[in-house]
């Protein structure tokens, strides 16, 4: 860990690099020698931490550590002072600060500031590693097997599946135009049924009835599901997002005898309803892939992890997505 000391008393800078060497904390990189600070000169010495006086002629560290932040938010800020009263304390984290280390120095406040920005800084490096590697993975894989096209075929059989239609013969084709409209950002509403067929198909009308029987098989599956237990996991998520509500009502009053005929088929209702549940597991799986990023990276053991861990977790993670 790279250390740079901005600080206008000779001593004060003597006192740390004895403690920051003695205890084996970080390399001095650099120092301002007593001088005011200059931000150039911090900036090549490319230090991970920078201790950095309150009160000093000049430039005071509130309004060095400013200047940093607009060139660089990731070189950490210890700010070191005499200051008790909460609004300057205040302001100086305000400014960009990550700890306070106060005067007169003492090696133990010292030695476990910098140890927690050095356990900072592993984790985030560590972080960092996850997120390339799993970056890289990717970027590995053949041509046509990259998750953005294949997640979403795997989300539409994955939603099918669950309302007992994967077995159909119009399953396909019903991925077939999601995939379509999802690949070319083409709105449902912008295509009719027989546009939506003739653009995959070289038999649209075959292709139209395929789907047509499909969905009604899902509505009946759905119905029964509703009919069995009200309170179903899968009739409450897709009776009304899949279908109409109303249809599938008609639906479970023709299976019960109540009626003559079942609820009637909407391809285009269907099929919208289809990519936006789609789209929202894939939204709903990024988000957890992101909180159990910032889980790692906040939990403190996480430095702790060799890098085939790491690997075995990027693939992990992968199969989540997936």
């Amino acid at each position: 860990m790279r250390i740079y000391i901005v600080e206008d008393d000779l001593s004060v800078i003597n006192i740390l690099e004895d403690i920051i060497e003695a205890q084996g904390l970080g390399e001095i990189c650099g120092d301002c020698g007593g001088e005011p600070a200059n931000l150039a000169d911090v900036l090549r010495s490319k230090p991970d931490v920078v201790l950095v006086d309150f009160f000093m002629p000049v430039k005071d560290g509130v309004e060095f550590v400013k200047e940093l932040r607009t060139v660089n938010t990731t070189i950490k800020c210890i700010m070191i002072s005499q200051v008790s009263a909460k609004e300057l304390i205040s302001k100086a984290y305000s400014a960009g600060i990550d700890f306070f280390i106060s005067k007169p120095i003492n090696l133990i406040e010292v030695r476990s500031v910098l140890k927690n920005v050095e356990q900072q800084i592993t984790n985030e490096h560590t972080l960092a590693n996850i997120r390339r590697m799993f970056m890289n993975e990717i970027d590995n894989m053949p041509k046509g097997t990259k998750p953005e096209s294949d997640d979403y075929g795997r989300k539409l059989k994955y939603i099918l599946n669950r309302v007992g239609m994967s077995g159909e013969k119009g399953c396909p084709d019903i991925i077939k135009i999601c995939e379509y409209l999802h690949e070319n950002h083409i709105p449902v509403s912008n295509l009719s049924v027989s546009q939506m067929c003739e653009a995959v198909s070289d038999s649209p009308k075959n292709m139209e009835q395929r789907i047509r029987r499909t969905i009604a098989a899902g509505m009946s599956n759905i119905a029964h599901m509703g009919i069995e237990d009200f309170m179903n996991e899968t009739y409450t998520l897709y009776s009304g997002t899949l279908f109409s509500f109303e249809d599938v009502k008609a639906e479970m009053d023709y299976l019960r005898g109540k009626r003559s005929s079942g609820g009637k088929v909407s391809i285009k209702k269907f099929i919208d309803g289809l990519m936006l549940e789609a789209e929202r597991i894939l939204i709903s799986m990024r988000r957890n892939i992101a909180f159990f990023g910032v889980f790692l990276f906040r939990f403190r053991t996480f430095h702790m992890f060799s890098t085939i861990t790491c690997r075995n977790l990027v693939k992990n993670l992968q199969f989540f997505v997936k």
